[in-house]
C-alpha cells in the first residue's frame, strides 16, 4: 500500500509540474512574441489566460506543503504564492488600467523564465529520481536574475557613503559577483573567486582606512589627488581577475 501511494504521489507531481511548466512556457512564448511584434502595451492581453492558469495552479503548492507531498515548509511557500496571487488577481486582473504599463511585460517575462526552469527541474527530478546538475544551475541563476530589479530598487542590504566606517557596499552589484560564480566553466574556480573577492575587500578597506587617517592628519584639507572609491577599486580588481 505504501509503495502504491508513493508511486501515485510521484505520478501526480510529475503531471502537476509539467502541466504548469507548459503554462509558463506559453506565457514566455506569447510574451516575447507580442513584445517584439506589437509592443509592451499588448503583452498582458496576449498572456492573460496562461498566466492566470499557471499562477492559480501554484495554489496547489500550499496544499502540497500542508499534506506533506513535498518538503517545502508552509512558512516559505505561503508568502511566496500569496504575493504572486495578489499581484496576478488583485492587481493585474482587477485593474485593467495598469496592464499596458512597461513593468507588466518585464514582470511576466521574468516570472516565466524563473518558473520554466523551476518546474522543469522538479518535473525531471520526480520523473527520474534526480535532475541534471545544469538544470539546478539554471534554477539558481534564474532565481538570482529574477531578484535583481528588486535589489536595485529597494537598496536592501546596501551600505551607502558617507558613514562612520568610511565603507560602501552595494548588494545589487554583489549579486553580479554571485552570478559570476555560476558562469559555465567557472565552477571549478569558485574557491579562487571567493578568495579574490575577499582579497579585494580587505585590500580596498585597508586603503580606504589609510586614506581616511591621512585626511584627518592634515586637518581634512583638500588635495589634488582623488582616491578611487572602494567600489571602483573592487570592480577593477574583479574585472582583472575574470579576464
Amino acid at each position: 500500500m505504501a509503495v502504491f501511494l508513493s508511486g501515485l504521489r510521484h505520478l501526480y507531481l510529475i503531471f502537476y509540474n509539467w502541466i504548469v511548466f507548459f503554462g509558463w512556457f506559453q506565457v514566455f512564448y506569447f510574451g516575447v512574441k507580442t513584445l517584439k511584434e506589437s509592443g509592451y502595451e499588448y503583452v498582458y492581453d496576449a498572456v492573460e489566460k496562461p498566466l492566470l492558469f499557471a499562477q492559480t495552479a501554484a495554489f496547489c503548492e500550499i496544499l502540497h506543503s500542508l499534506a506533506g507531498l513535498v518538503r517545502s515548509p508552509i512558512s516559505a511557500t505561503l508568502p511566496q504564492i500569496s504575493s504572486r496571487l495578489y499581484v496576478t488577481w488583485g492587481i493585474l486582473w482587477s485593474f485593467p488600467e495598469v496592464r499596458s504599463h512597461i513593468l507588466v511585460s518585464s514582470l511576466v517575462i521574468s516570472w516565466s523564465i524563473t518558473e520554466i526552469i523551476r518546474y522543469s527541474f522538479f518535473g525531471t527530478r520526480e520523473a527520474f529520481g534526480s535532475a541534471p546538475s545544469w538544470l539546478l544551475w539554471l534554477s539558481e541563476v534564474g532565481l538570482i536574475y529574477n531578484a535583481l530589479p528588486y535589489m536595485k530598487e529597494s537598496g536592501k542590504y546596501s551600505i551607502r557613503m558617507p558613514n562612520k566606517w568610511n565603507f560602501s557596499f552595494d548588494y545589487y552589484y554583489a549579486a553580479f559577483v554571485c552570478l559570476a560564480i555560476y558562469l559555465p566553466g567557472k565552477n571549478h574556480n569558485i574557491i579562487l573567486l571567493l578568495k579574490a573577492f575577499l582579497t579585494c575587500i580587505v585590500t580596498c578597506l585597508g586603503r580606504e582606512r589609510k586614506h581616511s587617517l591621512n585626511q584627518k592628519s592634515i586637518g581634512h584639507r583638500r588635495t589634488s589627488i582623488v582616491t578611487p572609491s572602494l567600489r571602483t577599486q573592487f570592480i577593477g580588481r574583479l574585472a582583472l581577475w575574470l579576464k
